[in-house]
């Protein structure tokens, strides 16, 4: 698939969670192209990189976004930071651009709509994707685990972030390779 000059690029946003990874796959801010959640259950690290294969294989999208692990705000175990870097070298590989936001820059952004929280952020990423409002997780109580398919919202503000940096600077921000 090719894109014309001047058309939106196709940004694939990957959020590794300790049982798989969220995904969505966006062409500006507004258009949704697919997103999901895909689990691992054995050789986590191997299969998460056969099913990002796959994704960047079907979708060809022109950048990989991905959490920067060493940024501020990032709490990353060190097997999600292996992975991240995995994925960075995946998709170099595949000579497709990657860059990275910290949760501290997605909180950036999203506090201009007045969202501090995870579960706010998921609330102003599903106004700003109607597709995905039907999967907004509940509030979670701080004795709950994370919702799996929150991971598709950190997902899409990851994806966001970076349309929205990219409008606000006229360039791109966030860690690139």
């Amino acid at each position: 698939m090719s894109f014309k000059a001047g058309n939106p690029k196709r940004v694939l946003a990957i959020d590794p969670t300790p049982r798989g990874f969220g995904f969505v796959v966006l062409e500006d801010l507004t258009s949704v192209i697919d997103w999901g959640v895909k689990s691992t259950k054995t050789s986590k690290q191997k299969a998460t990189l056969a099913k990002v294969t796959e994704l960047i294989r079907h979708y060809q999208p022109e950048m990989i976004v991905l959490e920067a692990v060493g940024g501020k705000g990032s709490r990353r175990c060190k097997r999600i930071q292996d992975l991240i870097t995995s994925i960075r070298s995946l998709a170099k590989r595949k000579n497709v651009r990657s860059g990275s936001f910290s949760p501290a820059q997605v909180k950036r952004i999203f506090g201009t709509f007045g969202a501090a929280t995870k579960h706010q952020i998921a609330h102003a990423v599903a106004q700003q994707l109607p597709e995905l409002a039907s999967r907004i997780p509940r509030y979670r109580k701080p004795w709950m685990s994370e919702d799996y398919g929150m991971a598709i919202f950190d997902a899409a503000a990851l994806a966001l972030t970076y349309f929205y940096s990219r409008r606000v600077s006229g360039c791109e921000r966030g860690k690139q390779s």
